[in-house]
């Protein structure tokens, strides 16, 4: 089959986005500094999955020795203070200078821990039940298809496991992001929202060297039935907000969902 060469490889394109967030520092490429990983090391620590809410503790229990992938996870922040609290740490994420925030932390803080470059719907470089903990910071608005994160996700825990994910309210791609930035909310797409339709109707193109990757904003019967359907139970989950000045949405609505999802014996 003749490729179709005006179908950009969202994959590929998103890296180099990520790379370029990385190279500019954006919020979710510094690198947490020493205090953050002295401090995970006396057991005094938190992680997001979303911008501002810390995941409550007791989702995770004692991490000590537990095998923990951090899915879609890189930059230097979470998987190194996870790893820093006792647990084994593989972080899986596309972009390269992500990993290499987790590196620049691993290699001054003395951490051992796995950096694997791959795509988070694809976790064929693990074998199945590998892990005990699953972290998945919201990531997945960059993945055209949710489902195969969670059936993947699924397979790698060991049972019991717990898989951890963030992820976008759907509502938040409904409007028009322009207009927004003046102040209004005025409803333009479709839900399930994907980049690559919109790239396609207005001619637009995206420039991954701008750090600009495509996005898909997942409907939730893919966010949270999807893992269901990948035989997850859901047994905790909460709203977050961005910042104010992110999106008119947040007077309105929690723009941000976070889940705690059981593979059970």
């Amino acid at each position: 089959m003749i490729p179709n060469v005006d179908e950009p490889d969202v994959l590929q394109h998103n890296a180099v986005a990520w790379d370029k967030e990385a190279d500019n520092q954006g919020e979710w490429s510094r690198p947490v500094n020493t205090d953050v990983i002295a401090n995970a090391r006396r057991g005094d620590w938190q992680v997001i999955l979303t911008p501002n809410k810390a995941v409550p503790r007791k989702w995770f229990g004692d991490l000590k020795g537990r095998n923990v992938l951090c899915l879609a996870s890189g930059g230097g922040q979470q998987g190194p203070i996870l790893a820093a609290a006792g647990a084994n740490v593989t972080v899986l994420d596309q972009a390269a200078r992500q990993l290499e925030c987790d590196r620049l932390v691993a290699d001054r803080e003395s951490l051992d821990m796995r950096l694997i470059r791959g795509d988070m719907a694809d976790l064929s470089p693990f074998d199945d039940a590998s892990f005990d903990i699953v972290f998945h910071p919201c990531s997945n608005l960059f993945a055209p298809d949710v489902r195969p994160v969670w059936k993947e996700a699924f397979r790698v825990l060991r049972a019991p496991g717990l898989m951890m994910s963030g992820f976008l309210n759907p509502l938040f791609f409904m409007f028009d992001r322009d207009l927004d930035d003046q102040g209004s909310l005025v409803v333009r797409h479709s839900l399930p929202y994907s980049d690559l339709s919109r790239w396609k109707l207005e001619r637009r193109e995206l420039v991954a060297e701008k750090g600009e990757p495509f996005e898909f904003g997942h409907l939730l019967t893919d966010q949270i039935g999807g893992q269901i359907d990948a035989g997850f139970v859901i047994a905790g989950f909460y709203e977050d907000y961005w910042s104010d000045e992110a999106t008119n949405l947040n007077k309105y609505t929690p723009t941000y969902i976070a889940t705690l999802a059981l593979k059970r014996s």
